[in-house]
């Protein structure tokens, strides 16, 4: 395994980690739903731990978490784009589309955050050596939680754009009825809600 290009990642994945809790502080000031902003807050909460975890890992690895990475700094740079938008959106004065804006920068943050850890979990079961004990612990905490998050904020933001285009939606979304933690499972949901 190219250990250079591991290291790459799991500073990449903590970087994104840490933007993160930006992306859910800054969409949580543009959620109105209360069902959502009681997801959001969770999921905040839940990527707060997921950046100790990383901090961990990178700990017993032997890594130093604060070393700087060409791609930490790109994977810093589109979190704060994703705040922006979100402030942009905000300042604009409509609330319904801001909070739309708010779920689409979660999407797309949790979009990498869910490859992330899915690499983590590869590098987890192919690994070997000490240091692979900490992500197979760690992978094992997170990843039904980065599934989750993905799946059911795509839902949400499907949702708010339907009731958006006037057409009746369904929420809380059919993912965060079903807990939906699985592709296969979200891909159901969204076939149950279509068969309606």
């Amino acid at each position: 395994m190219n250990q250079e290009t591991v290291i790459e990642l799991l500073l990449q994945s903590l970087e994104h980690e840490r933007g993160g809790i930006k992306v859910y502080e800054a969409a949580l000031q543009c959620v109105r739903n209360d069902d959502l902003r009681e997801e959001f807050t969770k999921y905040l909460d839940e990527t707060r731990n997921h950046e100790r975890i990383l901090t961990g890992v990178c700990e017993a690895l032997e890594i130093d978490p604060e070393a700087p990475s060409p791609g930490r700094e790109v994977v810093r740079t589109v979190g704060a784009a994703l705040v922006d938008a979100m402030k942009k959106a905000r300042a604009a004065g409509k609330p319904e589309a801001a909070e739309i804006v708010a779920c689409e920068c979660v999407v797309l943050a949790e979009t990498k955050d869910h490859l992330d850890w899915e690499l983590i979990g590869e590098i987890a079961q192919n690994g070997k050596g000490d240091g692979v004990e900490a992500l197979k612990d760690a992978y094992d905490e997170v990843e039904d939680q980065e599934d989750e998050h993905l799946y059911h904020s795509k839902g949400w933001c499907r949702e708010l754009w339907i009731a958006a285009l006037g057409m009746k939606a369904v929420l809380p979304p059919p993912e965060e009825r079903r807990h939906v933690k699985t592709a296969i499972g979200a891909a159901r949901a969204e076939q149950g809600r279509k068969a309606r």
